[in-house]
């Protein structure tokens, strides 16, 4: 990790602050741009592991805050962890104990990436639409979502499928991404919830 790391900006700022990774420094900067996460908000962080968005979390919202990974989670004081696949609905339906009502969801995850940009854009986008089903099931009428996913060929056809879900949907580069990087954020704000006819699911991406 070597001197890269210790040059980058958004990585010594965080460890000086006392996060887990320089991810916390993208949350803070994406909340500061985009202020969707109230001070009574129960928030749901799908992907969580290594914990440094829960760490931020934590301090934005004095409500319910649950992180769910693969991986297992080194506890964050006032943060419930779940070890799991998000998408499971066993994971669901603990979640849905600890959690009742669900304010917003952030998701930061991402597939382990292969270096073949087409695949890894591919996997991402699924990644997202799991994270968009667990919205449909457990965010509350009018909530909010942040969601990282990775600009390519199918991005276009994820952006409309949560406009289809949301009243109003941006995207947002955070500067602490890194140069050359595609990342990039799904700002969903007011989630419609229980609009859709049976049968009106679109399909995949082509």
């Amino acid at each position: 990790m070597g001197s890269q790391w210790s040059k980058d900006k958004a990585y010594l700022k965080a460890k000086q602050s006392g996060y887990r990774s320089r991810a916390a420094m993208k949350l803070k900067e994406i909340i500061r741009k985009n202020p969707i996460i109230r001070q009574d908000d129960n928030i749901l962080d799908l992907g969580a592991a290594p914990g440094s968005w829960l760490q931020v979390l934590r301090e934005m919202t004095g409500g319910i805050i649950i992180g769910v990974d693969l991986n297992p989670i080194v506890p964050v004081e006032g943060v419930i962890t779940i070890t799991g696949d998000f998408s499971d609905p066993a994971v669901i339906a603990r979640i849905r104990e600890h959690m009742p009502e669900v304010n917003g969801i952030v998701c930061d995850a991402s597939p382990k990436l292969s270096g073949q940009r087409s695949y890894d854009q591919a996997r991402s986008i699924e990644l997202n639409e799991k994270a968009l089903n667990v919205a449909r099931l457990l965010l509350k009428q009018g909530g909010n979502m942040i969601m990282k996913s990775f600009q390519g060929e199918d991005f276009n056809w994820l952006y409309n499928r949560v406009k289809r879900e949301f009243y109003s949907v941006r995207t947002y580069k955070a500067q602490a991404t890194r140069k050359g990087s595609t990342e990039i954020y799904i700002i969903a704000r007011n989630y419609i919830g229980g609009w859709r006819a049976p049968g009106e699911e679109p399909d995949g991406p082509a």
